[in-house]
């Protein structure tokens, strides 16, 4: 019996060893005790609506996580001025510390971009990598006026040429200098990114103290910043702990992507405009579900990106009423009064409709004029056609029997049967004196409760 249990407590033996050995050896993943926490959040493309929500959301998401540090990796050409002051209040509220981090190399973070750099706790950039061109306004050609000397005109100047396009740039300019006076950051070139569309390379930008640091990644990044003090809300100060940081990078969820794309100003006018299609073809032909259905998703859609984009609402009221009169000239013809009407409200309306500085996050003019052409054609044949089927006369029933002719089965004495619609009725001719054989076509005149009155055709 020994000779068998003796293999078996060596196996146990072998067994409870390693078991030993693996529970005093430290889990591989597990991160140390302690361990500094950055969040990463990557903003790309235009500063819009769905930025503002991404970097709302995932700079909450790192204070629920009580995280060291957020990282917002961004390349953008610029955006939304309002989406822009939203980021910068956000940031500037953060109980976490926020860097701004210019990224991958060779991209830009120009206009929207800049100020948010500037605003952020942490101002850091990618070799070749570019910032600045931060006039909220496209200040137009340089081209001088009429009675002005080409010669005193300074090529690199870009001055505003109406009292509001002045009044925006001294307000963008008082506006970057104070973020930049927070911050520590280089005041006077901020101002010349605004009044001059400045721009600077990230070696030029660190020389000239306009950001704080080049950082090829951003584990470099946070090796780089750890240790440094960061002036916080309130006037409050936070030493920074990321040397050795775990990474975690949230990415934009279907929401986000959504919002993304529903709220660029051409995708939103053209959901406005679909919804207004399927809605009115709905209360013209009522019954048809499918263009209502679809019309109700498309104006909901279109109201949820209207609600965060920078409506002007004269202009959406043109619009409406560009679309009932162009309505109107279907049901009551005014020799193109109101459909030509119809049609310069609705393209002024669209023309107002997006109340935005930035001349890229409008609606694309061609757009607006193809919009117009179709929306003049398609809407006022959807309705004479609507109403000319609704006057023309019933076509079923006795109303159906009456419009059909009928063919002679049978026939004597002024009775007999005749086939209709694919079916047999009993039929008598309307006077004794018409001569009516079998395979005649007759015409009925009237019906007297199951039979037919009929003439011959």
């Amino acid at each position: 019996m020994k000779k068998y249990l003796k293999p078996l407590y060596t196996v146990l033996w072998i067994a409870g060893f390693l078991l030993f050995q693996l529970a005093q050896a430290p889990a591989e993943d597990a991160p140390p005790v302690n361990q500094p926490l950055a969040v990463v959040i990557k903003v790309e493309g235009m500063i819009s609506p769905a930025s503002l929500d991404l970097i709302r959301r995932g700079l909450a998401e790192a204070a629920k996580r009580k995280a060291d540090i957020a990282v917002l990796e961004m390349q953008t050409p610029g955006g939304l001025y309002d989406s822009m002051q939203t980021i910068i209040q956000i940031i500037l509220d953060s109980p976490v510390p926020v860097a701004t981090y210019v990224s991958p190399p060779g991209s830009h973070a120009a206009s929207a971009g800049t100020y948010i750099l500037y605003a952020s706790h942490i101002a850091a950039m990618a070799p070749s990598t570019v910032i600045g061109a931060a006039t909220p306004i496209r200040m137009g050609d340089n081209s001088p006026s009429e009675n002005s000397d080409p010669s005193m005109t300074d090529p690199k100047s870009v001055q505003p040429k109406s009292t509001l396009e002045h009044k925006m740039v001294n307000d963008a300019a008082a506006y970057i200098r104070g973020l930049a006076e927070l911050r520590g950051r280089n005041a006077e070139w901020a101002e010349r990114a605004v009044r001059d569309a400045e721009s600077l390379t990230a070696t030029e930008s660190l020389a000239k103290k306009a950001i704080d640091l080049i950082a090829i990644d951003v584990n470099e990044l946070l090796e780089k910043v750890d240790g440094r003090t960061v002036k916080m809300a309130q006037n409050k100060t936070l030493k920074l702990n990321t040397k050795n940081a775990r990474i975690e990078r949230l990415e934009s969820d279907w929401r986000t992507e959504l919002l993304g794309v529903i709220a660029h100003p051409n995708v939103a006018f053209m959901l406005m405009t679909l919804g207004s299609y399927g809605l009115i073809y709905e209360c013209i032909n009522p019954g048809a579900i499918l263009p209502g259905v679809i019309g109700i998703i498309s104006f909901i859609l279109g109201l949820f990106a209207m609600n965060v984009l920078p409506v002007d609402y004269t202009g959406l009221a043109l619009m409406l009423t560009g679309i009932a009169l162009m309505i109107g000239e279907a049901f009551a013809p005014a020799f193109g009064a109101l459909g030509i009407g119809g049609a310069i409200s609705f393209a002024v309306g669209a023309t107002m409709l997006i109340d935005s500085v930035d001349p890229n996050f409008g609606i694309d003019p061609w757009l607006i004029g193809a919009t117009t052409v179709t929306s003049l054609g398609f809407l006022s044949v959807l309705v004479a056609v609507t109403l000319r089927a609704q006057r023309s006369p019933s076509m079923t029933g006795q109303e159906e029997l009456m419009q059909t002719p009928a063919q002679v089965l049978v026939w004597s004495q002024g009775h007999g049967e005749v086939r209709i619609t694919g079916e047999i009725w009993k039929a008598t001719a309307a006077s004794p004196e018409f001569i009516i054989n079998p395979g005649d076509m007759v015409k009925v005149v009237e019906i007297d409760g199951l039979r037919l009155i009929v003439r011959p055709v």
